[in-house]
């Protein structure tokens, strides 16, 4: 015999066929909804009011409305965008170099000790290197144009994805190995239905923090040597002492890194939903 739930019927004395209430959106449970636009609300009529009495110069400190009409400006202007495209297509060529190489060499590591004893001492060696410090270097070895800043744009996003790789992958259940080891899966299987599923959250972070450093290090690389890209946009504007289109190309560059951000974490809620809740923080 079919049953209701209680909750689906209607309530004594409600009228026919009228439908039991839902529960209710209160911004109570998430208070970010409006605590975020009203931090960002607060912080720009501060800035913009307290420049004003201040009489701050705007050489020194531009106000937001100077900002916004110098952003307006450079999006309606086609260089722009130009710049735009430059940095993205190096942000994400060497992004997707530096995760590649990391995920091949650092399940490489952690699946033969022997490798891991070799090598580790001199990637953590490599990796105390400023890699800022290796940008000028890479401009000479390979030149002004874009293979300089792919090759920055790897280096830098690859040693977050590197030891976050490594770290997920030994942060496998030992128990479920020793269960499936015992009846008689290979190294491959356990690597695919244990080892990957746990390292999964290890390499989003990876994936989060790498995606921002690739467009620091595209940027990073522009500004040593380029003629093009929103790392010498950034340089012109400043020779040329437009600090409210300085203060423009930031904001373009933030909401690059924020949308990469939110990417990331939504091919996680896709592909890793079940770490949702797992909080890793990345190298």
């Amino acid at each position: 015999m079919a049953t209701t739930d209680v909750r689906d019927k209607p309530s004594p004395g409600a009228p026919p066929g009228q439908q039991p209430a839902r529960r209710r959106f209160d911004l109570r449970d998430r208070p970010q909804l409006w605590l975020v636009p009203t931090v960002f609300v607060v912080v720009v009529l501060a800035w913009e009011y307290g420049t004003q009495l201040l009489d701050v110069d705007e050489y020194v400190l531009p106000r937001p409305s100077q900002i916004a009409e110098a952003l307006h400006r450079q999006l309606t202007d086609d260089q722009f965008w130009g710049h735009f495209w430059v940095t993205t297509q190096e942000s994400l060529l060497g992004f997707a170099i530096g995760v590649g190489a990391a995920v091949l060499l650092g399940t490489f590591i952690s699946q033969i000790k022997v490798v891991e004893a070799t090598l580790m001492p001199y990637i953590v060696a490599f990796q105390t290197v400023p890699k800022v410090a290796l940008a000028p270097l890479f401009v000479l070895w390979f030149g002004f144009g874009l293979t300089s800043k792919v090759v920055m744009a790897a280096v830098i996003s690859f040693f977050p994805m590197l030891v976050n790789v490594i770290e997920g992958l030994r942060a496998a259940d030992a128990d479920r190995i020793q269960m499936l080891t015992v009846f008689g899966a290979s190294r491959s299987q356990i690597f695919r239905m244990v080892r990957l599923p746990s390292a999964l959250p290890f390499i989003f972070a990876g994936l989060d923090i790498g995606i921002v450093f690739a467009i620091l290090g595209a940027v990073v690389g522009e500004f040593i040597g380029a003629k093009e890209g929103l790392g010498y946009l950034l340089l012109q504007t400043n020779y040329n002492f437009d600090i409210a289109g300085m203060f423009a190309v930031l904001v373009v560059l933030s909401l690059m890194g924020l949308v990469a951000h939110f990417v990331i974490r939504l091919l996680q809620r896709r592909l890793a939903f079940w770490a949702e809740d797992t909080k890793v923080i990345g190298a």
